[in-house]
């Protein structure tokens, strides 16, 4: 649940900060997304949780924690605050920041799995949908395949407008992205895109594959869907599933399977996903069993809870955790 344009949560995230499917399911997912049967499931990592790691470059962090993907995050500028070379810290910004990127994940032998953006659509879409369409174009010469945007009201506060508009933004951001395999994944997050009935009415206005959602499996449970309902929503849309955060939430017995209050006590609770009520056992056959074949990236935002000499090894246990499951 990132945003950066919210200081609270900003602040919260930089300082807390399965199995896919069988050859023969793994061929073509239900929107048509062409797979790669004999690539192993990438496990990956939010940019923002690789500097809980000592580390000289995110690179030996991941490596360090054992994932070979990351989620780099993309402000309005193109830079890639969340991970620098030498102090300096990467972009998408020029061909020749690019190239530089893309020489050194390949020369460490791993991936960028994703692109993060906090867009702000409504406040100035034109520029965002140009910024994006930059983004789309790095993608390709990245060769990273989802890219998780934000569609969440800032300034159309009325829902109907909002779903009109957002209906129109994601059809033209569809069409950036035509004829290649890059996808968008809309998150799960805040009041409007953790509502079923909004996603529902979005997904089915834009019409396109290209749309779909970055899964983040705590989210839903934040927003206040009982933990049974989790794998009901987790199944509704596994098949529209371009990528994820995982991530969970320990709960008291007593408030797990209720309808709580939206992001009720989660400072308190949240969890590493070895810890938490979601089963992540159950995560994975779902996507499994809808063809997915894109990443299981870690979203820990419960690290500040604990001592920062632990937390690198947190990270560690939960991508161990999540190898043994795909």
């Amino acid at each position: 649940m990132i945003d950066r344009n919210d200081p609270t949560r900003r602040d919260f995230i930089h300082t807390s900060c399965a199995c896919l499917a069988g050859a023969g399911l793994l061929a073509k997912s239900s929107l048509g997304w062409s797979a790669d049967t004999q690539k192993k499931p990438v496990i990956a990592c939010r940019d923002a949780n690789l500097g809980e790691v000592k580390a000289a470059t995110p690179w030996e962090a991941m490596k360090a924690i054992g994932v070979e993907g990351v989620e780099v995050y993309v402000d309005f500028e193109g830079g890639c605050s969340e991970i620098s070379k030498g102090g300096k810290k990467y972009s998408i910004g020029s061909a020749e920041a690019i190239a530089d990127l893309r020489n050194d994940v390949t020369e460490q032998g791993l991936q960028i799995t994703s692109f993060c953006l906090a867009n702000r659509f409504d406040e100035r879409p034109e520029e965002e949908i140009a910024f994006v369409s930059k983004v789309v174009l790095a993608a390709k010469q990245l060769d990273v395949k989802a890219i998780r945007i934000d569609v969440v009201p800032r300034r159309l506060k009325d829902r109907a407008n909002f779903l009109r508009f957002a209906t129109t933004v994601c059809r033209r951001l569809a069409d950036l992205v035509k004829d290649t395999d890059i996808r968008y994944g809309i998150e799960n997050h805040g009041d409007t895109t953790n509502d079923p009935e909004f996603l529902d009415k979005l997904f089915d206005g834009v019409g396109s594959k290209a749309l779909g959602l970055t899964l983040d499996t705590g989210n839903f449970y934040w927003f206040g869907h009982p933990l049974d309902d989790l794998y009901k929503l987790y199944e509704k849309y596994a098949s529209r599933v371009y990528h994820t955060h995982c991530k969970s939430i320990n709960y008291p017995d007593d408030k797990q399977n209720i309808r709580r209050e939206i992001g009720w006590e989660y400072g308190k609770y949240c969890s590493p996903i070895y810890e938490g009520d979601i089963d992540f056992k159950k995560v994975v056959a779902i996507l499994q069993a809808a063809g997915y074949f894109g990443d299981y990236c870690i979203e820990n935002e419960s690290l500040s809870r604990f001592p920062q000499e632990e937390r690198g090894a947190i990270l560690k246990k939960e991508a161990e955790f999540l190898r043994g499951l795909v």
